[in-house]
């Protein structure tokens, strides 16, 4: 992609920004077919999320996020009231749309109004959630209300050593665009951060796509996938 550049000036400088700033990303409402997110409630969803993430596989469940494993889920309870109380960032309650069991929970954070960047992170998926359609559908929903409020680029960070995050965010139509090294110590442990991002000209193309691997009509009676989303990413 190539730089957007005024040809009318010299030095070169970045094209004119218009448009108004949008708003902060807010705990809200948005329904798919499988999965619906919402505010979180923190009692339900730590009763739900507690048993579903703190069994044998809760260390690495919780390897590369800011919070967890929980001790108990009281714990957990209070850090998602913690959560819903912020005023800088939005995270939201996957629940299945069927069931309202919540299976995950993922938040819009470091918000730029002034530059209109908004990241998605703090993504904890349940097994029951991961590598599934719903998982798919809970991260482009979350996706296109961020473009649909105004944001012009969109943000997916993590552990430059997280192998799977990063191939998430890539199979997601995310770009990536390079490591940043020693950007943070968590949990005690130095982080490499690998970041990747859609921008707003992409977002068309990336939604397209996952719409139509979203579709019913791509899964078979047994809900295996037809086309995978990675080769409709790359049609575009």
């Amino acid at each position: 992609m190539t730089a957007e550049i005024d040809p009318a000036l010299s030095p070169p400088r970045g094209l004119l920004v218009g448009g108004p700033t949008p708003p902060r990303p807010r705990p809200v409402v948005l329904n798919g077919r499988h999965v619906t997110l919402g505010p979180l409630a923190p009692e339900k969803d730590a009763a739900d999320l507690y048993a579903a993430t703190h069994g044998s596989e809760k260390e690495r469940l919780f390897a590369y996020l800011f919070d967890g494993p929980y001790e108990s889920e009281a714990a957990m309870a209070e850090g998602l009231r913690v959560a819903a109380a912020s005023s800088e960032n939005a995270t939201l309650a996957i629940r299945d749309a069927a069931t309202a069991r919540t299976l995950g929970r993922a938040t819009f954070m470091r918000v730029e109004l002034a530059h209109r960047t908004v990241e998605v992170g703090s993504i904890l998926f349940s097994p029951a959630l991961a590598r599934t359609a719903a998982a798919t559908e809970a991260m482009y929903l979350m996706a296109d209300h961020a473009f649909s409020l105004g944001f012009r680029r969109y943000e997916w960070k993590c552990d430059a050593l997280n192998a799977p995050s990063r191939a998430a965010a890539e199979r997601l139509g995310f770009r990536f665009e390079g490591v940043f090294r020693k950007h943070m110590i968590i949990k005690g442990r130095s982080r490499d951060t690998a970041w990747f991002a859609i921008t707003e000209d992409e977002w068309p193309a990336v939604k397209r796509a996952m719409e139509a691997w979203l579709a019913p009509e791509n899964f078979d009676a047994a809900g295996r996938q037809k086309r995978r989303l990675r080769d409709l990413m790359e049609r575009g």
